[in-house]
Parts: C-alpha cells; structure tokens; sequence
C-alpha cells in the first residue's frame, strides 16, 4: 500500500474515533468543498434546468405532487425493482 493511502487510513482511524458532534462538523465541511466542485457547465445546466421547470409549474404547464405521495410512490418503486 502506498504511503498516501496509508496516512489517509491512519487519517480516517483517527476521524472516526473523535465524539459525534465532531464528526458531523466534519463531515457537512467536507461535503461542502465537495459540492463546489461541479463544472462550470454542469452548474449551468442544473440552473438552466431549474429555472425551467419554475417557469413550466408558474405557467401551468407542469403540476405539482404532495411530497408524501412521492416518496411513496418511490418506495413503492424501489421495492419493486428488488
């Protein structure tokens, strides 16, 4: 195993045995740096993408689901895809 990998390891270890709090600190930081690794035009895309469907439900062209309903109907899905 290469050094690298290792002290990420050895990292990891350390991280994992700190109280929860901590680790949840760490981790909403860690997914926040994450998040803002999106290409530009990827990020472009989904606002593009956004602003779309804002328009298509304040125009009527597209309705809305409770979300109740869509979480079952995914569930629903999901259990049946297994």
């Amino acid at each position: 195993m290469d050094p690298a990998t290792m002290a990420i390891e050895d990292l990891a270890r350390d991280l994992l045995s700190l109280p929860v709090p901590s680790r949840a600190f760490l981790a909403e930081k860690l997914t926040e740096s994450v998040d803002y690794f999106v290409s530009p035009s990827v990020e472009a895309a989904w606002r593009a993408e956004i602003g779309k469907r804002v328009r298509d439900y304040e125009d009527g062209v597209a309705g809305s689901v409770p979300s109740e309903a869509a979480f079952a109907e995914a569930r629903k899905r999901a259990d049946e895809a297994r």
